[in-house]
This record gives C-alpha cells, structure tokens and sequence, in this order.
C-alpha cells in the first residue's frame, strides 16, 4: 500500500521502464500476432494497455489528455512506444500535481467497490503488468525474445552459468 504519491511515482515509474522495454521489443508484424484466431492481436492488446491509462486516470478525477484515435490500433509498433512513452510520464506527472499523500487515504467507489486512492492506483499498476505479461507471451508465439522483466527470459540463463533454467 502506498502511503506517499513519491512510493507510488517511484514503482510507477520501474513498471514503465519495464514495459516500454517490452514495447521496445515489438515489430510492426508482430503486432498481428492474435491470442487465437478470433481473439485479439498483439497490437490490440499493446494499444489498450497504452491507452487505458489515460482512460482510467480520468475515470477517478484526474485532469488528463487521453490518446487520440485511441479506437484504431496504430500498425506502427514504434507508434506504440513513443505513445506509452508518452502517457506513462504523463501520467506520473498529473498524479504527482493533482493528488497529495492525503489523497490515498480518501475513498471512492472503484468498479462496484469502495476502494481507497492507494488502492486505486495499485490496480492501475497490476492492469499494466497483466496486459504486459499477455504481450510477452504473444512475443513468444511471434518469434521474438521478449526482455526479461524480473528475471531473464530463457536464452540469457546460459550466460549467467544455468543451463536447465528454472520454469
């Protein structure tokens, strides 16, 4: 739980490291990459965890711009990006001026629960990390070593001395 906005900018912050790495990562054809034939793309799922910040921030009375044309999935995988590049410092940026430490105390209703600030923005943070686990894995199925996120992916293993590297 965060107690101050500087714990939470600071995570913020490392998580979005992390992701634009990932990000970094993309090819445009990868982006078309689907879940399952019917199912969403690579492209889709990058786009949405792009976008949906914005989105939610407002969604709990933050002032921010969202992304335009934020329904059409970019067939740039650089697009991408620069895009989440963009909203993640943007978005520690309005969350820094707009909100105080006290304001993690308050509570508001958040999808059908009453749910303090902090947590508010926990859940914004584990929506990041779900959507960009499902990218990593699409990355897989597209043929593309994703950057390892807490650890290595399993080709880097070798170079620190394991060679049956753990699941």
């Amino acid at each position: 739980m965060y107690v101050t906005i500087s714990d939470f900018i600071k995570e913020w912050n490392k998580e979005a490291i992390l992701t634009q790495k990932i990000l970094d990562g993309l090819t445009d054809d990868s982006l078309k990459q689907h879940v399952y034939p019917e199912g969403r793309t690579l492209g889709r799922i990058a786009w949405h965890l792009t976008t949906s910040i914005p989105d939610y921030l407002v969604h709990f009375g933050f002032k921010i711009n969202g992304v335009e044309n934020s329904e059409s999935v970019p067939t740039s995988a650089k697009e991408i990006a620069e895009t989440f590049q963009r909203v993640s410092a943007d978005a520690a940026k309005v969350i820094e001026q707009q909100w105080t430490d006290e304001s993690l105390n308050q509570i508001q209703e958040a999808f059908g629960r009453q749910e303090t600030n902090a947590s508010i923005l926990i859940g914004l943070i584990k929506h990041i990390v779900h959507h960009r686990g499902q990218v990593t894995v699409l990355m897989r199925q597209a043929g593309i070593k994703p950057f390892g996120v807490y650890g290595p992916p399993k080709e880097d293993w070798i170079h620190l001395g394991v060679e049956n590297p753990p699941l």
